[in-house]
């Protein structure tokens, strides 16, 4: 079995396995939101959705700033690189598998043409 050190593919895909991760990252699609809009849309407590923001956070998916008005509170946003990532990551795989059906593709077309009268 062939292991490497996780790349950054390995925590994204890692981060987004969780299905409030997921959800997380498709309100904050819509637009930033504070910590506490994020827990209250899903009915979770804060410290709940701390646990979820910080693996977001270390996987690189989100970043959180300050208000200017309130230190306190925390603003989530997503940050596009680790989504472009695996994007590539995705691309490659598709890529493949276009590569391999089309071969398949084309040895099918050649041996039906074989197979004609």
């Amino acid at each position: 079995m062939v292991t490497s050190p996780p790349t950054n593919v390995d925590r994204t895909l890692a981060a987004l396995a969780d299905p409030t991760r997921r959800g997380v990252v498709d309100l904050l699609r819509k637009q930033p939101h504070r910590a506490g809009e994020l827990a209250a849309a899903f009915d979770m407590s804060p410290p709940a959705m701390s646990r979820h923001l910080r693996v977001l956070r270390k996987s690189g998916l989100v970043e959180e700033d300050g208000l200017e008005e309130d230190a306190r509170v925390r603003v989530y946003r997503l940050r596009p690189e680790p989504f472009a990532a695996l994007r590539e990551w995705l691309d490659e795989v598709e890529a493949y598998w276009e590569d391999q059906l089309g071969a398949f593709k084309a040895h099918a077309e050649k041996t039906r043409k074989g197979k004609r009268p």
